[in-house]
């Protein structure tokens, strides 16, 4: 995602003619878009994406579990009253 926003600034900064960034080629100024494209392949092909979706899956669960055992007035692991 900061690739994504790094290139939108370039572009825009190149197009509106600002900084020495205007003075750049074309092939330097979308090269951000470049690298995006192949982290999300990459991403994707090697199953991290997958894995953090998990991750976030599992987090939730297990703070979703301890909230209702917190309402119930169940003791939580190790804690004792």
């Amino acid at each position: 995602m900061y690739l994504l926003g790094l290139g939108l600034l370039l572009l825009a900064l190149k197009s509106l003619g600002i900084g020495s960034v205007a003075a750049w080629d074309w092939w330097l100024v979308l090269s951000p878009f470049v690298m995006a494209a192949v982290w999300w392949s990459w991403a994707d092909w090697s199953g991290y994406t997958k894995k953090k979706a998990m991750e976030r899956e599992d987090l939730r669960r297990s703070e979703r579990i301890e909230q209702n055992r917190d309402a119930m007035g169940l003791l939580k692991k190790g804690k004792k009253r």
